[in-house]
This record gives structure tokens, C-alpha cells and sequence, in this order.
């Protein structure tokens, strides 16, 4: 079954890919974030540019940090973002 889910982004991610959200119906096979960011570096060089490095990058599902390896089942919106730091 393909599910509808929101995806949110932030700051370079939303630079690189020129847009801040979408709508995307995700296959069945993609099961993780870490798929959800491959799948989607599949497809489009913008989004291969702006997932390149990982470890440069967080994410929330439903508005809940999340690991890249946390499963997508039932998520409605999952965000990516620059880590975030305060002082």
C-alpha cells in the first residue's frame, strides 16, 4: 500500500531543493527514514544534493526527533532540518 505523507523542509534542504513542503505518495518498500532520504535521492538530483550528507542533517516525524532508522509506519509528516544549536 503507497501512503500520503508531508514532508517538511528547513533551511539549505529547503535551499537546495527549492521548496519548504510537499505531499508525496511513498512505496510501499520504503519503510525508514534513511529509505525515505534514499528513495527520494533516487529520483532527483536536487534531492541527492541536499541528502548527501546525512550526518549533516535531522529529522522529526510527526514533530518528534526521530533517528534516520526510525520506521515510517503511520507517520503523516516527516520534517528535515540542519542540526540546530542555541547558546
Amino acid at each position: 500500500m503507497v501512503a500520503k505523507v508531508t514532508l517538511l523542509y528547513f533551511a539549505r534542504i529547503r535551499e537546495a531543493l527549492g521548496l519548504d513542503e510537499e505531499r508525496r505518495d511513498v512505496p510501499e518498500g520504503v519503510k525508514t527514514v534513511r529509505d525515505l532520504m534514499a528513495w527520494l535521492a533516487a529520483g532527483d538530483g536536487r534531492y541527492a544534493e541536499a541528502f548527501a550528507a546525512p550526518e549533516k542533517l535531522r529529522c522529526a516525524i510527526d514533530q518528534v526527533m526521530a533517528s534516520f532508522d526510525a520506521p515510517l509506519d503511520g507517520a503523516k509528516e516527516i520534517a528535515f532540518f540542519p542540526p540546530v544549536t542555541g547558546g
